[in-house]
């Protein structure tokens, strides 16, 4: 008798590496966010929380800019082609999302980082907890 996990086939192999390969265009992880900033970040991280949010805690080295503030005015500062990674609470959340399609929409290259400020939180990273500050 199958079970749930067997019952529906798995993807041939090179379905599946295409469908893997690609979810690296579109995400990153904690712990890659967590090296890269440590090594001198190549990409803008975006917290796309409120305010008030990120001042209780956020990813140290992050921007705040809520998702329903990411406007091309906001983004004048970077060139065209600056990655920006945007994060929220977590996998429960999908502010990440709605900032990455903003970001998307205006043309700019976007991740979003897996897991969020749970995710951090579960990489054993710390948050910094200083005043918000907005691009």
């Amino acid at each position: 008798m199958k079970s749930a996990v067997t019952e529906i086939s798995a993807a041939p192999s090179d379905v599946a590496r295409q469908h893997f390969a690609a979810e690296f265009t579109f995400e990153t992880d904690c712990w890659d966010v967590h090296d890269a900033l440590c090594r001198g970040a190549d990409f803008v991280l975006l917290d796309v929380r409120s305010p008030q949010m990120f001042a209780k805690g956020h990813v140290p080295g992050a921007l705040n800019l809520p998702h329903g503030k990411i406007v091309r005015s906001k983004l004048a500062a970077w060139p065209d082609d600056t990655l920006f990674v945007t994060y929220c609470a977590g996998p429960h959340c999908n502010g990440a999302a709605r900032g990455a399609l903003r970001l998307a929409e205006l043309g700019r290259p976007v991740k979003i980082m897996a897991g969020g400020i749970t995710g951090w939180l579960d990489e054993g990273f710390e948050l910094a907890t200083d005043e918000a500050c907005e691009p």
